[in-house]
């Protein structure tokens, strides 16, 4: 393994080659991100649109997800066999097909089809793009890699659907397919013309299979994996419950939704991407316990607020960042180690990790909805049972261990 490793350094390209193809990859995952919110805004005239129900509109939305989620698994399986850069650019261009299908569509029912191909295509490069870019830098600089991924990514949803309601009012609902479909084709095009821009990795880095089951008994690998999922999909859960508890319960406006947003996004940003320069100064696992530490407190703020406040919509904005920053300062340290701890299943251990965040968003979000009309408390006491066991983790698992000196 150590051997395999120092190879990798050795063969690693120049760092404006490096740049230019995370660049390029970033650029891949943003644009299977855009698919969701570019979509968006169009969604509520479909049933006039097609003549359809507002139920089957709602699957133009609900599909993109269920194939997303079936294609994280099913690409971190693939690129064991078939290689990162080929896939890659594989995925990229079934994106870029099945977006100009759905521009061609002429009924919801054909467009609730090529939405669940889009989005099994879309995460391809989600799935491939942490280990992609591991191939390219150092361990330190694949955590300011991907800080400034998640910085990126941590954009499109505020400005996604901007884009895409402008689409829509100037061009109409296949506008936003088209031109997903251009870009990905022209992202596509520059890796064919180049194809020694991304880095290529055929086969599995470790000496044995690698297999989901494996990982689920890695506890390790499960340390930093579930843990990040938690940060994050306790976040998420506040973020997709919180414009109905604002609005239903708190006498607030979306306006107020979208700064505690705006706010958090923007510490996010910059925790991120300060997060390289914290590791480097202080080392990953301090890192990843502060961020940790900073995530459950942000959760405790904003329980103590629910419970003790004065249900002001507007001060919510001061309290949220807490979380957001606890996300950004451990985010990419968690990510990479994560990686790290799956022995060279790079894609699988992405795929799987980016899975469990799904399914704690949406299991968290499927919790709460019942209980949104208690407001406030019932929202931040489940995010805050969501985060509580990611520090449990920490404490109760060793962390990775580097490797033995040859």
């Amino acid at each position: 393994m150590t051997g395999q490793r120092t190879n990798e350094t050795s063969s690693r390209p120049g760092k404006a080659q490096a740049l230019l193809a995370c660049a390029a990859i970033i650029s891949g995952t943003v644009l299977g991100l855009a698919g969701t919110d570019l979509v968006l805004p169009a969604v509520p005239s479909m049933p006039e649109i097609f003549g359809t129900t507002i139920a089957a509109s709602q699957l133009v939305m609900a599909l993109y997800v269920a194939g997303t989620s079936i294609g994280l698994l099913v690409f971190g399986s693939l690129a064991g066999y078939i290689g990162r850069r080929r896939l890659f650019i594989g995925s990229l261009a079934l994106f870029a097909i099945t977006s100009g299908a759905a521009s061609l569509s002429t009924s919801i029912e054909t467009l609730n089809i090529i939405r669940f191909l889009q989005g099994a295509a879309a995460s391809g490069p989600a799935v491939l793009a942490p280990g992609l870019i591991r191939s390219l830098f150092s361990e330190l600089g694949s955590i300011r890699a991907i800080g400034a991924m998640g910085s990126i990514e941590a954009l499109t949803p505020g400005l996604a659907p901007i884009l895409g309601a402008w689409l829509f009012s100037q061009y109409g609902w296949q506008a936003s397919f088209t031109l997903t479909a251009v870009l990905v084709a022209g992202l596509c095009a520059v890796m064919l013309a180049r194809p020694k821009l991304l880095p290529s990795i055929g086969t599995k880095e470790n000496s044995g299979p690698g297999s989901y089951k494996k990982l689920l008994k890695n506890a390790t690998y499960l340390r930093y994996a579930v843990g990040h999922a938690l940060v994050l999909g306790g976040l998420l859960t506040f973020v997709f419950s919180g414009p109905a508890v604002i609005v239903e319960t708190m006498g607030g406006t979306i306006a107020d939704f979208i700064i505690m947003r705006i706010v958090g996004v923007s510490v996010f940003i910059v925790a991120a991407n300060l997060s390289g320069h914290l590791v480097k100064w202080y080392g990953v696992e301090r890192v990843i316990w502060a961020g940790t530490i900073l995530a459950l407190l942000g959760g405790t703020v904003l329980l103590g607020y629910a419970l003790f406040g004065a249900n002001d919509a507007g001060h919510l904005k001061g309290l949220f960042w807490i979380l957001n920053i606890g996300l950004g300062v451990r985010g990419g340290p968690g990510f990479v180690r994560a990686l790290s701890a799956a022995d060279g299943d790079d894609d699988r251990a992405s795929a799987l990790l980016i899975f469990f965040i799904t399914a704690v968003a949406a299991g968290g979000t499927a919790v709460v909805a019942p209980f949104i009309t208690l407001g406030l408390a019932a929202l931040t006491t489940a995010v805050f049972a969501i985060i509580l066991p990611s520090l449990l983790l920490m404490i109760l698992i060793k962390p990775l261990q580097p490797p033995a000196p040859q």
